[in-house]
């Protein structure tokens, strides 16, 4: 692989995955950094009763199963952490190797966590035409801001993309091919919608990424793939996958039946790196491994 392309980075999604506890949370870090190989171990952040009207507060979880509370809004509370632990999470990313981020999904926690400078903190697809909160995030905070962009039309996408370039920040800017959904079937996954990213925004953005919320890991190979092909082509740079994590994909909760367990994400940072290596061409037309058999086994007429 040349030297200019740097490897994709594997984003372990924890996100409410923790169930609420702080050393469940620590776990999941230590697991997808030791074992797993991940590059960057990434949670959530809301402030509830800014980001709900009372009503959706105080209704009932739509899926009683799934819920750590009697109302909606208390179900979010308790797999909340404040920014103190969010701070013990960025030590333990430390301590781990690995590095530590978190989705901002109001004003109030993007404030909060662009004040613990982390590296990079995402918008997620729910709220990537709240422009209040990525306007604060250009002007106070210098990490790189990721975007997904389920659930949003073309037109919303490039209305993103132009916020950022108005504003300087398009080359901090990384944004993600997304079907927002738990899990998603196949067929609704949509790899070429990478390439249509790349095609139109690659040349502006800091890099195009992908978050899956699909069942197994096929589908992250065929998009680092689809992303090596573009920026082949000069189309940008391919950079970040992003899949949901967990320890027990039965566990309570919405996000874990989407998510991979360890030995998932392990091979799927396995697979990414080596596929990474092989997504290249020739440099020469007969390789050195191929000469030694080529001296053995290859037929050629002589003059």
């Amino acid at each position: 692989m040349p030297e200019t392309i740097q490897p994709v980075k594997v984003i372990a999604e924890i996100g409410c995955n923790h169930k609420g506890d702080l050393d469940l949370a620590k776990e999941l870090i230590r697991v997808a950094a030791a074992i797993c190989g991940a590059d960057i171990a990434k949670f959530q952040k809301r402030h509830n009763r800014e980001l709900m009207s009372k009503e959706q507060y105080e209704t009932p979880h739509p899926v009683s199963a799934n819920s750590y509370g009697d109302t909606y809004g208390a179900h979010r509370e308790f797999l909340e952490f404040d920014s103190d632990q969010h701070k013990e999470l960025i030590e333990c990313c430390r301590e781990n190797g690995i590095a530590y981020s978190t989705s901002v999904w109001d004003l109030t926690s993007a404030k909060e966590m662009a004040a613990l400078n982390p590296p990079l903190l995402k918008i997620p697809s729910a709220t990537n035409q709240h422009y209040e909160l990525q306007g604060y995030l250009c002007e106070h905070y210098a990490g790189e801001i990721h975007v997904s962009t389920g659930m949003s039309t073309g037109d919303e996408i490039a209305k993103l993309i132009a916020f950022y370039a108005e504003r300087g920040r398009a080359k901090d800017l990384v944004v993600y091919s997304c079907t927002s959904g738990y899990p998603v079937a196949f067929e609704d996954i949509c790899l070429f919608e990478i390439r249509n990213l790349m095609e139109k925004f690659g040349a502006t953005v800091k890099g195009i990424g992908f978050s899956g919320h699909h069942l197994g890991i096929a589908a992250d190979v065929a998009a680092l793939a689809i992303g090596r092909t573009m920026q082949a082509d000069g189309k940008g740079r391919f950079t970040h996958i992003e899949r949901h994590f967990t320890l027990d994909r039965t566990w309570k909760g919405t996000d874990h039946a989407a998510s991979l367990e360890p030995d998932g994400l392990r091979r799927l940072c396995r697979d990414l790196k080596n596929v990474d290596r092989a997504l290249t061409y020739k440099g020469q037309e007969v390789l050195p491994v191929e000469q030694v058999q080529r001296d053995k086994l290859k037929w050629v007429k002589s003059a």
